[in-house]
């Protein structure tokens, strides 16, 4: 079996109608296929107002608005109209995205029908009942999680940290790697703007200190205003911008004032964005990955995120930024505070971050995943059998 022979069925809970790191990773993944000859389809839910156009042919499926998340949708069903086109479609493997309802739907469809499966990672759900004041649920997330996966064929990581967690939390017998790639044409540092940063009110002589992505309390927004509110006892000289929205802007502003709220930044005005700051603090420990910390890196930016999967392989302590235990405020002022005092530290970072990033090419890393699917469908086309589900430890 080659490239061209294979039909994916793709299945997620979010594929255009809210932007984030893990759909367009989704749709780059898509046109690639498509560009290799491979036949796919996504199943997801539709809405009237994308955020983004979407790449390949998406068959919409039945969904409900999140509680107090409803810019979010939760499929609910696959319906007998959308069983009858995966039939029609015979999907030599079934790739889930998400471990939703429509995600244990079409890993119970594959099974019923001998299809392979693939599940990508592409957050830490268990991380999420701690930000929302039910940490005592993560124990059941985990078993959740682990049910899940382990009906799946393989399972991939954007990671190698993520990779190793998932090991350990013995998810899949089976976990390979689909990292994430960088569009050097919009994440460089040539897109650094002074003018625009004055646009914003930012005198050219303040130390940027950018956060980067949707603002959500799972993000580490505490942590992120904790940290700087010990900037500002210590009277270090600086400036936060903000660029994201979300449903927690108005908690943030208010921790924030004197921070610059940007908005919602895409393709050329992000990287300009991005690039007009001087350095990214990033706290979340809910990333498999990180896409925000390797666009810092490819404009020359140095990083500061906590010890986490995602960023612990990114960022190399140290030389491409600093990585600090996950909520130490104390710790992570002391880092955003060297390279606020020290230009030169800053630049000698930014351009180590700059160099590592250009491993990450957006061809070679879908092709890694290619390669994936491949071999598991050779694996059953050969007799292999679907993974049985071992008990939870």
């Amino acid at each position: 079996m080659d490239v061209t022979e294979l039909r994916v069925a793709l299945f997620t809970g979010n594929y255009n109608y809210v932007r984030d790191g893990a759909n367009q990773a989704l749709n780059r993944l898509v046109g690639y296929l498509l560009k290799q000859g491979a036949a796919v389809r996504i199943y997801s839910p539709r809405t009237d107002k994308p955020a983004f156009p979407s790449v390949g042919k998406v068959v919409g499926v039945p969904a409900l608005a999140l509680p107090g998340r409803g810019e979010y949708r939760a499929p609910i069903m696959i319906p007998p109209r959308v069983r009858r086109d995966i039939a029609a479609f015979d999907p030599t493997i079934f790739h889930v995205a998400s471990p939703e309802i429509l995600g244990h739907r079409a890993v119970s469809l594959a099974r019923a029908h001998g299809r392979p499966v693939v599940a990508s990672v592409h957050t830490r759900f268990e991380t999420y009942p701690r930000y929302y004041g039910v940490a005592f649920l993560e124990p059941l997330v985990l078993a959740a999680l682990r049910r899940f996966y382990r009906r799946c064929d393989a399972i991939v990581a954007p990671s190698e940290s993520m990779a190793q967690l998932l090991r350990e939390q013995r998810m899949s017998y089976d976990v390979g790697i689909w990292t994430r790639g960088v569009d050097e044409d919009t994440f460089n540092p040539a897109r650094r703007s002074m003018e625009w940063r004055r646009s914003l009110g930012i005198a050219d002589d303040e130390v940027v200190v950018g956060f980067v992505g949707r603002l959500v309390m799972e993000k580490g927004l505490d942590v992120f205003s904790d940290t700087i509110d010990q900037l500002q006892k210590r009277g270090v000289r600086h400036r936060v911008l903000v660029i994201g929205e979300g449903p927690a802007r108005e908690w943030f502003e208010r921790r924030l004032p004197q921070a610059v709220f940007a908005g919602f930044q895409k393709g050329e005005d992000l990287g300009r964005a991005v690039a007009s700051a001087d350095m990214l603090f990033n706290p979340s420990v809910t990333e498999t990955f990180g896409n925000v910390t390797l666009e810092a890196m490819a404009v020359g930016l140095p990083v500061i995120a906590a010890r986490a999967t995602g960023s612990q392989s990114l960022v190399t302590d140290g030389l491409t930024g600093r990585l600090v235990r996950p909520g130490g405020i104390a710790a992570f002022a002391d880092a955003i505070q060297q390279y606020c005092d020290d230009p030169d530290a800053r630049r000698t970072a930014g351009a180590a971050g700059r160099e590592a990033s250009r491993r990450y090419g957006w061809d070679q890393v879908n092709q890694e995943l290619v390669d994936t699917y491949l071999r598991i469908a050779r694996q059953r086309a050969a007799g292999g059998r679907a993974p049985r589900m071992g008990p939870n430890p």
